[in-house]
């Protein structure tokens, strides 16, 4: 999966992940206002099912949407893109940039590495 979404798709993408499936109408229900129009979340969707990473299920005289991307799958390949595109595939510039950038203390530092050696 290399595909990247738009700003548009990743918050659709966001209400799917969160609710594990929806219809269009309880999508829109979930999204902030303004709402957008039913149209306009219906096309988002099924590009979003085109790019595979929504598929849908029969529900009445419509459908049911759901996720076949988990977040944490598309999170990963979201910050590879972004390692390999801004920080030369080095996640150490990566994570310095954060650091110094976000002002980042000692204290949230310690607590990343603790998550990532967990990881190991």
């Amino acid at each position: 999966m290399s595909k990247q979404l738009t700003k548009a798709e990743e918050q659709i993408m966001q209400v799917l992940w969160d609710l594990n499936e929806a219809s269009v109408k309880e999508i829109i229900a979930v999204l902030p206002e303004p709402k957008p129009a039913y149209n306009t979340v219906s096309t988002i969707v099924r590009i979003l099912e085109n790019k595979e990473f929504v598929a849908h299920k029969p529900l009445g005289r419509g459908f049911m949407y759901y996720p076949i991307i988990d977040k944490e799958t598309y999170s990963n390949q979201s910050l590879h893109k972004l390692m390999n595109g801004y920080f030369n595939g080095s996640f150490k510039s990566m994570v310095s940039f954060f650091v110094k950038e976000n002002k980042m203390d000692v204290k949230e530092l310690e607590s990343i590495l603790k998550e990532v050696n967990k990881k190991e």
